[in-house]
């Protein structure tokens, strides 16, 4: 199939062994019951095999819902899916499940975040021998979007020790709060997002993070700078990486040598559609080089 054949949101790519591996979260059943999670998979990111599944959920599984964001990493053979996972009963929070492929089956592993917190989108980031997820704290719990942080242990399947919070959405100055707080969430006053982190080395040995928010234009990519690692201080720039109508991105190199930001695009329900600009560096920082190829109507 071709690229905007894929109904996505929060898209995620692994190139692994000449070949790009592509996660996200299933649009048809991203706001209601929801069940699993697939992967694609191409030589040249414009035509994909798949969906092929890779998690489905087994009876009584307690998950049946918010199956969102799912990332996949590769380490020592293994492959470590981080994903978020709901229901009724708990708040959300972020797992862990592993495969022997990128392709799976995954078989679930753990919870890394919080029982007592709803969180979500987390990502991995490993820094100086050790590994860290980076995660949404939901503005269910916090309205002013935090983005946080947590250890992991080597296996990476528990927390190794308390969570950190690295900033708010809040603090960005060009993060809005959200629109629909109220008539959606029952939430008053002001309601700040954060979601869809990325974090990534920059060229004058800076760390990047890439993260979503609701901006002017509506949901929106942003992003943030550390002198001091993960852990920060971290500094918002002062405009959107992408301003409009699309997001949750992340940052990959192509096959090719090629750096690429990997976002859903347009915002729109069942319309949503993994794009893969280009991205240029300049004054140390990232910048999307090129128009979306989607503001065609999707196929």
């Amino acid at each position: 199939m071709k690229r905007n054949e894929i109904c996505i949101r929060d898209p995620f790519v692994l190139t692994w062994e000449g070949k790009y591996y592509l996660y996200g979260t299933r649009s048809a059943t991203c706001w209601g019951p929801a069940e699993g999670f697939d992967c694609y998979v191409s030589a040249d990111l414009e035509n994909w095999e798949g969906p092929l599944e890779i998690f489905r959920r087994p009876e009584g599984f307690f998950a049946d819902r918010h199956y969102w964001a799912p990332e996949c990493v590769e380490r020592d053979g293994s492959f470590f899916l981080f994903a978020t996972l709901g229901c009724a009963d708990r708040k959300d929070g972020v797992y862990l499940l592993k495969s022997g492929a990128p392709t799976g089956p995954f078989t679930f592993c753990s919870r890394l975040t919080p029982e007592d917190w709803s969180c979500i989108d987390g990502t991995y980031w490993s820094e100086d021998g050790r590994d860290w997820l980076l995660f949404s704290h939901a503005f269910e719990d916090d309205p002013r979007g935090g983005m946080c942080a947590v250890a992991l242990t080597p296996d990476l399947a528990r927390a190794a020790g308390e969570p950190v919070t690295l900033f708010s959405a809040a603090d960005a100055p060009w993060a809005r709060p959200v629109p629909f707080a109220k008539a959606e969430f029952g939430m008053d006053g002001d309601v700040f997002l954060s979601d869809g982190p990325c974090v990534f080395p920059l060229p004058d040995g800076h760390l990047g993070m890439s993260w979503s928010s609701w901006g002017e234009r509506g949901y929106a990519v942003g992003l943030a700078v550390s002198a001091g690692g993960v852990t920060g201080p971290w500094a918002h720039l002062e405009t959107p990486l992408f301003p409009e109508n699309g997001g949750h991105g992340m940052l990959f190199t192509d096959l090719g040598g090629q750096a690429r930001f990997a976002l859903h695009y347009p915002n729109d329900k069942e319309r949503e559609r993994p794009v893969f600009p280009r991205v240029e560096f300049s004054d140390g920082v990232p910048h999307i080089a090129e128009a979306l190829a989607a503001q065609e109507e999707p196929a």
